[in-house]
């Protein structure tokens, strides 16, 4: 899946809006020296001071509407980079790109082009960082699933177990075919079902994802099969949202009805 990575140059509103000005706090008064009284007999005590108080946010509000254009921007560039994964900027460093970028004042310290660079890999790291809890679960099942008598593993990653053996041929990748099949998630959440929409479907092998098309051009026609899909052999790292998540490992419960060309 290809996604447009918005630049930074876009994220005016957050240099203006999530830096918050705060006042520089008081310095707290020196403690007061004791003094000997002229007498031997008494100390003079020390003089009583007021603790400072911490410094205060101001409230950040919208004037006009420069301020809502800005705010704007910032709301919606800010939301997409949350949603793929970026938790923290350096304010100040974003603030000063997007002000000399704007304003066109001062040098900048990359060009667009390794700007977009970096972008693009801090965007897969945590893209990747954000999916790794769904990967591991996937390989954790995997791994136990393997010791299953009945689960068959290629070379691929591949597991399979035979549910109906048929007795017909076996299509190649070429070949468009009709078959019904339920998939699902790991945790048992059914995602898609021909068999619950009461239709089967044709499909070309070669067009279908990679789990898939060496799957079933192991069975023969009149075949049962169920197939557990590594997330490298079905949607990849970016998953097919909303529905799958990136990552995570399929099942899918396959029969082989006919080849149909």
């Amino acid at each position: 899946m290809k996604r447009t990575i918005v630049t930074t140059m876009a994220l005016t509103a957050i240099c203006f809006t999530v830096m918050a000005q705060t006042k520089t706090a008081p310095k707290p008064a020196p403690k007061p020296a004791s003094t000997a009284a002229k007498t031997t007999t008494t100390a003079a005590k020390p003089k009583t001071t007021t603790p400072a108080k911490p410094a205060t946010t101001k409230t950040f509000e919208l004037k006009n509407g420069l301020d809502s254009l800005s705010y704007a921007i910032g709301v919606l560039d800010a939301s997409f980079f949350k949603q793929q994964g970026i938790d923290t900027l350096n304010y100040e460093a974003l603030k000063q790109a997007v002000y000399e970028v704007i304003e066109g004042k001062g040098t900048l310290k990359m060009d667009p082009n390794t700007a977009d660079q970096i972008l693009r890999q801090k965007l897969q790291e945590a893209s990747l960082k954000k999916i790794q809890p769904a990967i591991d679960e996937g390989e954790k099942f995997l791994a136990e699933n393997k010791k299953r008598k009945e689960v068959t593993t290629t070379e691929s990653g591949l597991q399979y177990e035979v549910v109906t053996q048929g007795t017909g041929v076996m299509p190649k990748d070429t070949n468009t075919v009709k078959v019904h099949y339920t998939g699902s998630l790991i945790n048992g959440k059914v995602f898609d079902s021909s068999r619950e929409r009461g239709e089967p479907i044709e499909f070309q092998l070669n067009g279908v994802i990679r789990g898939w098309t060496e799957g079933v051009q192991l069975m023969p026609v009149g075949s049962r099969y169920k197939f557990y899909i590594p997330y490298q052999l079905a949607y990849g790292a970016q998953g097919s949202p909303p529905v799958i998540p990136g990552g995570s490992m399929l099942i899918f419960d396959v029969e082989l009805l006919e080849i149909v060309k």
